[in-house]
């Protein structure tokens, strides 16, 4: 945690606090740079500490009954392999996140035993700790707060998030999109790029309304502008004002 930059005065003004080289921001970064080793990627275990205690409260094994009662409480999808067959419940909140999940699943089924489980979509964990008992929840996100169990993230593939018109079916493969950044950065260095923020999405969330209030109040410091999603009823839903035109993500790469 770094120290704070900048305090203020009682009469509003800002008192700079020098820093010396060591407690710079851009030291601190260079050096955890320098300091990091990537994860060793085989039998998966830059993930083992994470499904491990995730599956923890599991070892004894999951019943039937307990089985039947995560389902009928719909907290995702239910699926089934068979025989090397995958079954999925007829609804699904997020069909495109779905078809993100199976693609995975088939990747490997052929090395699956028979087997049941309910797989989140939301964007939000569904098995907080204070529920009694635990019950067998995978989710692709949590927090501390949480005991559902971790699965990969389907958006590097298939099914990611659906940004109309310019993503319909989500974005996609993410290692051809990375390359696609790589390409469009190459053409902003740093000294080209526009000098201020920048931000193009919808109002998932008021917590995002200040951004978009000190852009439309100071437009020499930020862009910021909310798009339509798919709840978009009327411009209520784009804080009083028409939705802006989707943005892809390489044209991001212009902005500071």
């Amino acid at each position: 945690c770094l120290s704070p930059l900048i305090s203020l005065s009682p009469e509003g003004w800002p008192n700079t606090t020098k820093l010396t080289q060591t407690q710079t921001p851009n030291t601190k970064r260079r050096r955890a740079v320098e300091a990091y080793e990537p994860c060793v990627k085989e039998n998966c275990s830059c993930h083992q500490s994470v499904w491990k205690q995730d599956l923890a409260p599991f070892r004894g094994g999951i019943s039937k009954e307990t089985m039947s009662d995560v389902v009928s409480r719909k907290l995702g999808t239910h699926y089934q392999i068979i025989k090397n067959k995958l079954y999925r419940e007829q609804d699904c909140m997020f069909p495109a996140r779905c078809s993100g999940v199976e693609h995975f699943i088939l990747g490997i089924i052929h090395r699956l035993p028979d087997m049941e489980m309910v797989i989140n979509v939301r964007d939000y964990p569904q098995v907080p700790k204070w529920m009694k008992p635990i019950i067998p929840v995978f989710s692709f996100s949590k927090t501390s707060e949480y005991n559902d169990i971790m699965y990969p993230a389907w958006t590097f593939w298939e099914g990611g998030p659906a940004v109309w018109p310019i993503y319909p079916t989500g974005l996609g493969r993410w290692d051809l999109m990375r390359e696609d950044l790589r390409r469009s950065a190459e053409k902003w260095p740093w000294k080209k790029k526009i000098s201020k923020g920048y931000f193009r999405g919808s109002r998932t969330s008021p917590e995002r309304d200040p951004l978009i209030l000190l852009s439309r109040e100071n437009p020499e410091l930020v862009d910021a502008e909310y798009t339509k999603n798919q709840a978009w009823k009327s411009e209520k839903d784009t804080l009083g004002k028409p939705p802006a035109k989707e943005i892809p993500l390489v044209d991001h790469c212009k902005y500071k």
